[in-house]
């Protein structure tokens, strides 16, 4: 790309008008100072890309306040780089941020309202694999003695929220072998973050990550894996908090994501060709993460998508980028182009 940009990287800091604020802080869903931490490194190494490639960057802040919702109407920038997972603390308005965007006609990297609301509801997303042939766990979900919908799902379950990401309601005790233990994390999932409850089965096997670049021709990055096979021999084989946050445990010790280069070239076809999909499936563009279970009869599974994955150089996704080649800068760069293509007549007119 010759033209140099003003691309202004659009994030969130709702967490610091908290803490300056008389108020007791309210409890904000599904976001923790862990997760917002990471995403400050994520726009900081975005920034120094930014500038290597030869484009003006700058900082744009939604802090929840109406002042900042005016001030990104008359932000003056060829693109947004949107980093948003939240609004206000409100990870349910993430997907009012890119629509927002759209009504002002902005041009913004990443998934649009419709395929974050869609990846977000992870029951809704597996209502919308099922409708495409595409193969998940068996679920179900419910709140408060309500079902929104149950297969006939056997033991061993799983049980997480429907609508969280980065791990976050997922654990050791996530996994559950009895109705005694499935009705108490249950009753623990919707005390905790007053959220329907995911029930999915269990699925033993290997975790792999696909991600994908691009929109009509999209690009499927060599896969990850993330080997849980060293996790201690009471835990489930889950990538749950202890595994993704909790530096001090074992679990985040002996666990590690690395290249899947020992998988025969029939698994990866079926690994890459589900992965896409689903990103086409919930609409998802630019850049994306499916995340899947691969068991031993080499059956393949999608556990849920993530629009928008997390961009630092020590991410998954990185490490599939950095494996096909490209540089951070590169990936960065590229995903700039693809926020600046003709989007809105692609999505009204585009079918899968």
């Amino acid at each position: 790309m010759e033209k140099k940009l003003k691309v202004a990287i659009l994030y969130e800091n709702w967490w610091e008008q908290e803490e300056e604020s008389p108020q007791p802080p309210k409890k904000a869903r599904g976001k923790s100072k862990r997760k917002t931490k990471r995403e400050k490194h994520d726009r900081e190494e975005i920034f120094e890309a930014l500038k290597e490639l030869g484009h003006q960057p700058f900082y744009e802040a939604l802090d929840g306040n109406e002042k900042s919702l005016t001030a990104l109407s008359k932000c003056e920038a060829d693109v947004f780089f949107n980093l948003v997972e939240s609004y206000a603390g409100d990870d349910t308005k993430e997907m009012h941020v890119a629509a927002y965007l759209d009504l002002l006609g902005k041009n913004y990297t990443g998934a649009g309202p419709q395929g974050l609301y869609l990846a977000q509801d992870k029951g809704l997303a597996k209502k919308v694999f099922g409708f495409h042939g595409i193969r998940t766990p068996f679920f179900a979900s419910c709140y408060r003695g309500s079902i929104d919908h149950c297969h006939d799902i056997t033991f061993p379950l799983i049980v997480k929220p429907v609508a969280e990401d980065g791990s976050i309601g997922i654990d050791k005790d996530s996994v559950v072998h009895s109705v005694r233990e499935l009705m108490q994390r249950i009753e623990w999932i919707q005390d905790e973050f007053d959220s329907p409850a995911l029930v999915e089965e269990y699925i033993e096997g290997r975790e792999i990550y696909v991600g994908i670049l691009g929109n009509q021709q999209p690009e499927m990055l060599p896969l990850i894996e993330l080997d849980l096979s060293r996790l201690p021999a009471n835990m489930p084989k889950v990538a749950g908090t202890e595994v993704k946050w909790d530096k001090d445990s074992e679990a985040y010790k002996v666990t590690k994501s690395a290249p899947a280069d020992d998988l025969d070239e029939e698994i990866v076809e079926t690994l890459n060709s589900t992965a896409l999909a689903a990103y086409r499936a919930l609409r998802l563009r630019d850049y994306g993460r499916i995340d899947m279970r691969l068991n031993e009869k080499g059956d393949v599974y999608v556990i849920e998508a993530n629009p928008n994955p997390w961009l630092s150089s020590s991410s998954e996704f990185f490490m599939s980028v950095k494996k096909s080649g490209r540089t951070y800068a590169e990936m960065v760069g590229e995903i700039v182009e693809f926020a600046l293509s003709d989007r809105r007549r692609r999505d009204r007119l585009r079918t899968f």
